[in-house]
């Protein structure tokens, strides 16, 4: 390419050298007075082939570096779209050298096209994990930050760390401060966030990489865990303990029964002791009936997952349970909007905790006119929902903390068992429950799970 650019610049000179020296010999003609008028028109021919001759070498000998200036220019400002091939009539060896830039532009477009796809990639995985991500600097400035954070935090949008004050105030502390890398922080609605805070260095700044990940699931099923094995342990020592007394009740009834005569001094002891060995029997029987109704609690059979519709599935809770509703003067209603919803579930079991929920809600509506209970379900951000609202006098604040405790019941009559039980079941379905109520406005259970196969969703309603 150099070569073919000097045979160039080098026939260039030697023409305008050659023209310069006919331009030289006409002009002698003339200066010796040789008024022959051919000797005018063949100067100024010659001159203007020189005149064109020179800004065609000027250009030539300077293209290059024009051509160096445009490339380098149009990499500075990421200006890809240009093409050279203005001046491939200079000769081969521009058209080659327009060929390479060419090339190398290409490949910039191609790398650029590249980055822009991995960069589109990384942003859509960004915006879908269900981890929240939050990157800011040493200013507070958040320069990136997904759906999953917004939602966590309860924000559209967030710009600064210092906007998490209005309802974080000790997590924008713990942010903004960064002593701590790990730690837990209790959000909205007591949701359970496990913080992560990497620092990383980008650009020659200091960046500040938060992850947010909300952990309730398993602090609940921890804490069920950890009731189950209590209650193992309760149910097991009870058990051992009660046994052998009854079995000791039952010899001294017996004895007194049969070797303890009765006598006409004794003042009706042998009546009282005979009844009150009777009562120490009937109360350690039922301490061990008792102790022996949790063993559902501790021994909930693995769920049989299958296929099943919501849509017949709630409609025959609602069929079941519609006669006891009518006896009670409570108005059931249902309203089905997630039609053919198919998810992966125990039938049996999902039935219990639905039928347990809406149950709960009759009970509550014992002193209540015009009770209503609503059931209602719904496909949202590939989870379904199923909602049971009733109007009654809601559950205080103290109690709807503990309200899913294992043995925790504001009944009279209650076992603590049923809510407790309910979660149990949905957790290893991998879902969800939770309720919010005030006192005198009703309560809402809401039982969250995780949609398998998505089919067509319309909008329908059952009364």
């Amino acid at each position: 390419m150099f070569k073919r650019f000097f045979i160039g610049l080098l026939w260039r000179i030697v023409l305008i050298i050659i023209l310069s020296t006919a331009l030289a010999y006409c002009l002698v003609q003339i200066y010796l007075a040789n008024t022959d008028a051919i000797y005018w028109l063949i100067a100024v021919l010659l001159f203007g082939v020189i005149f064109y001759r020179g800004v065609n070498l000027f250009y030539y000998t300077n293209a290059t570096n024009r051509k160096l200036t445009r490339f380098f220019d149009s990499i500075q400002y990421d200006d890809f779209s240009i093409k050279f091939s203005s001046d491939n009539t200079f000769g081969k060896s521009f058209q080659g050298l327009n060929k390479q830039f060419n090339k190398v532009l290409e490949a910039f477009r191609k790398i650029r096209a590249e980055n822009e796809a991995s960069l589109h990639l990384v942003n859509t995985i960004i915006q879908n994990v269900q981890t929240g991500l939050l990157l800011y600097d040493q200013y507070g400035r958040i320069e990136l930050s997904n759906s999953a954070a917004c939602k966590l935090l309860g924000f559209y949008r967030l710009k600064n760390i210092t906007e998490l004050k209005a309802n974080h105030l000790e997590l924008a502390d713990k942010l903004m401060v960064t002593e701590e890398k790990h730690f837990l922080y209790q959000g909205l609605n007591g949701i359970q966030l496990s913080v992560n805070i990497v620092a990383i260095r980008l650009g020659g700044q200091i960046k500040n990489l938060v992850s947010l990940q909300n952990i309730q699931s398993e602090m609940q099923q921890k804490e069920v865990e950890a009731w189950q094995n209590l209650t193992r342990v309760l149910r097991h020592e009870i058990m051992n303990s009660l046994t052998p007394i009854l079995s000791l009740i039952g010899t001294m009834k017996h004895i007194v029964d049969t070797e303890l005569p009765a006598t006409a001094n004794d003042n009706g002891a042998k009546g009282d002791l005979q009844e009150a060995l009777q009562t120490l029997e009937t109360r350690g029987i039922g301490m061990i009936n008792f102790v022996d109704g949790y063993r559902s609690f501790t021994s909930i059979p693995a769920p049989s997952f299958a296929e099943v519709n919501m849509e017949p599935l709630i409609l025959q809770i609602m069929n079941l349970l519609q006669p006891e509703m009518v006896v009670a003067n409570i108005f059931l209603t249902v309203e089905n909007k997630a039609v053919d919803q198919l998810i992966q579930a125990d039938a049996e079991q999902l039935s219990m905790v639905l039928i347990n929920l809406v149950k709960n809600a009759k009970e509550a509506l014992e002193h209540t006119v015009n009770g209503t209970i609503d059931i209602k379900s719904f496909a949202q951000n590939q989870f379904l929902f199923i909602e049971i609202t009733d109007n009654g006098p809601g559950i205080e604040p103290e109690a709807l903390e503990d309200i899913f405790i294992p043995f925790f019941t504001t009944k009279e009559n209650g076992s603590g068992i049923g809510l407790s039980l309910s979660r149990q079941i949905v957790q290893q379905h991998g879902g969800t429950i939770k309720v919010f109520s005030k006192p005198g406005k009703g309560s809402r259970f809401v039982v969250q799970l995780k949609i398998k196969v998505v089919p067509n969703t319309t909008a329908n309603a059952y009364v």
